[in-house]
């Protein structure tokens, strides 16, 4: 059976596969093994840089050709390698092999030793992967990001002026303005986003346990470290770590996953309160011709957006989870562990990204009922309690809160005919009941 959509396991490569490819190219098996050959190729071309004295008479125009390799990779080539795999039964070093078949085309087969030169595996995945995700983050991931945070954006600014009840503990508090209560999440969102900026995207590189031990012995006179650092920062793009063991200790990669995380948890708080708001009648949303919200139910427009975009982003979070708490423990030098888990790093990227997608198709369904949040500030007078004792206790008048205490703690409705015969009951000037009586549910709502 081929692999299709309908037959895949995983919903990000069935159901939800229209809405993650783009995340093929840097997630996929495939895209992970052309990073492999992008690492090994430039690396080999850094080595030439030097140069070493075998590789200082090569004709540098070949680097371009070479860069071809993984600028040109297909699935053909692809293919290629897992063939050598099955024999290999080792996955970058299967990689060797095929630059080593590309080598001997491009009649370079004397140089051919100074691939994968006193490398170990985890020198490759450990500088592929982190490439693979940064440059994943930046093509993907940020542009869906500013798509909710500049569709939040706009929203604030459309419902700035919708006063509305707030509702703490679930009951009617002191109100507010819809805009402002967006404009929450756009802050948190973009807290998390500048502490996403300052995280790095580190890389290991540095031979079997991390000390260059097979390149000083075989170079002594070179300086391993600097040029360690200087391919990895300047030719890759990525932050150097060391010193390290085997493995690069990914404690900066949990971090990244720890954040990201955050800011999924940001916007399964924001699904959820708008999900109430529709429960509420707050909003109404766009029917679409042919569409129905229940098989048994004709009625239903469900807020099924909102609910998709919650569980996807939870099942996100959970895969971070798992990866920032077990990424940065490795037995001794290092476990298989790491490798394992990371093949599954394009998973809470997906889910994360269908999370993102269906909120803001949420949110563009949304319809504004300005008579309900209306109605609700009228049928809630007596939020204007908190204002009136405040006045009061500014006046020094006797027990304010208590006053306000007796008369709306009760079971009986307040409005605002009760709130103004409270007021003219008070014993204060008449300026001053009139700067009380100005005080409605409507206009009470802050700065």
């Amino acid at each position: 059976m081929s692999l299709s959509s309908l037959n895949a396991i995983s919903p990000i490569d069935g159901r939800y596969r229209n809405k993650v490819n783009e995340l093929a190219p840097y997630f996929s098996e495939q895209a992970l093994i052309k990073y492999r050959v992008l690492v090994e190729i430039e690396y080999f071309i850094a080595l030439c840089e030097i140069p070493l004295p075998q590789l200082k008479n090569i004709d540098t125009t070949i680097f371009d050709d070479l860069r071809k390799i993984y600028k040109d990779f297909s699935e053909d080539d692809a293919l290629a390698i897992k063939k050598i795999e099955s024999i290999t039964n080792h996955d970058v070093k299967a990689v060797e092999y095929f630059i080593k078949e590309k080598f001997d085309v491009l009649n370079l087969s004397q140089y051919k030793e100074f691939i994968h030169f006193g490398l170990t595996s985890q020198d490759i995945n450990n500088t592929a992967i982190p490439l693979s995700i940064k440059e994943a983050m930046n093509d993907t991931y940020v542009p869906e990001y500013f798509n909710v945070l500049n569709r939040l954006k706009s929203l604030t600014e459309d419902w700035a002026s919708i006063s509305m009840l707030a509702r703490t503990h679930g009951q009617p508090a002191s109100p507010t303005r819809l805009g402002k209560e967006i404009e929450v999440f756009v802050k948190r969102l973009e807290e998390q986003f500048n502490l996403l900026n300052d995280i790095p995207s580190a890389a290991k590189f540095g031979g079997a346990t991390g000390n260059f031990n097979a390149h000083h012995v075989a170079y002594p006179n070179i300086d391993w470290k600097a040029f360690g650092s200087k391919f990895v920062q300047e030719k890759l793009g990525l932050q150097h770590s060391f010193p390290t063991t085997q493995i690069e200790h990914y404690d900066h990669m949990a971090a990244l996953f720890d954040t990201l995380k955050r800011i999924n948890t940001i916007l399964i708080d924001l699904d959820r309160d708008i999900w109430t708001y529709v429960s509420m009648d707050y909003f109404k949303q766009k029917i679409k011709a042919g569409e129905v919200g229940s098989s048994a139910m004709p009625h239903k427009v469900n807020p099924i957006d909102f609910e998709n975009s919650e569980g996807n982003l939870g099942i996100a979070n959970a895969v971070f989870e798992h990866l920032s708490a077990k990424l940065p423990i490795s037995r001794l030098q290092r476990d298989l562990t790491d490798s394992t888990v990371l093949r599954n790093v394009g998973v809470p990227f997906a889910h994360t990204l269908i999370g993102f997608k269906s909120t803001l198709k949420g949110l563009d369904k949304l319809l504004l009922n300005e008579t309900k949040f209306a109605e609700d500030l009228e049928n809630n007078w007596a939020v204007v309690a908190e204002a009136i004792q405040t006045i009061l206790r500014r006046e020094a008048y006797p027990n304010p809160y208590e006053a306000l205490k007796g008369l709306t703690r009760t079971n009986t409705k307040i409005n605002q005919d009760s709130i103004s015969n409270f007021i003219d009951t008070l014993e204060v000037s008449d300026t001053i009941k009139e700067e009380l009586k100005r005080i409605t549910p409507s206009n009470y709502t802050g700065i």
